[in-house]
């Protein structure tokens, strides 16, 4: 069965975002004194809406996330994206030759995605099928938005393939019974150890060359004929 939607995460998928996200979260526990070091944020907050950081740092940490370090994030993750930003290499390329409905569903805000494809040029191939962690209950690695993305593009999750770069996403498309495609060609893939962490929850399959999506999901959909 040819899938009938692709569904893209944003950060560390569509733009090479994680390393500067990572360095902003790593500079507020610096300021103000929280003990997280930046392969914790990695291992803990990768994926994962502002929303679930909260809960995690209030749970795990007993750190209570202020509006004072949410607008420092907000503050300086905008202005670093707007300086720094660049597209994963290829996906333009990938993007342009994908013949099947495409949307984003990204942990991120609406405006912070919005943002990150604007200045990396991807907005046109997406724009206005962008749905947010913010517009469902329970985010990654609960299935929820990929669900709500599914249902709101009109496609069955069956027919959905989800792109992914991280442990929380990979395990909301498997639980949403979406296929799933780990990506590993982030500037953030090796510091992340992210190679380890895919292959342990059994993705359809891990690819670290955006160019190669096109013919992968071609692929699929001729081993699912066959």
């Amino acid at each position: 069965m040819t899938p009938a939607l692709i569904i893209f995460d944003c950060d560390g998928v569509l733009v090479d975002s994680e390393m500067i996200s990572t360095s902003v979260l790593y500079d507020l526990f610096v300021q103000y004194d929280i003990p997280i070091d930046q392969p914790t944020i990695y291992e803990r907050f990768l994926g994962r809406s502002m929303a679930s950081m909260r809960t995690v740092l209030a749970e795990e940490y007993g750190v209570s996330m202020t509006d004072e370090h949410l607008e420092f994030v907000r503050r300086n993750m905008r202005e670093r994206f707007m300086r720094e930003l660049k597209p994963v290499p290829g996906v333009a390329d990938a993007l342009a030759r994908l013949r099947i409905p495409l949307c984003v569903a990204s942990s991120s805000s609406p405006e912070r995605i919005r943002l990150s494809l604007g200045v990396t040029g991807l907005i046109d191939f997406l724009e206005p099928n962008i749905f947010s962690a913010t517009m469902v209950k329970n985010g990654k690695p609960a299935p929820d938005l990929f669900l709500h993305a599914a249902r709101e593009m009109g496609v069955a999750p069956a027919r959905c393939v989800v792109i992914e770069d991280s442990p929380a996403g990979v395990m909301a498309a498997q639980a949403a019974k979406m296929s799933v495609f780990g990506f590993i060609g982030g500037g953030h893939a090796e510091p992340a150890g992210l190679g380890a962490a895919l292959a342990a929850l059994g993705p359809d399959l891990i690819f670290n060359d955006m160019c190669d999506l096109p013919q992968l999901l071609a692929s699929k959909a001729t081993k699912k004929a066959i």
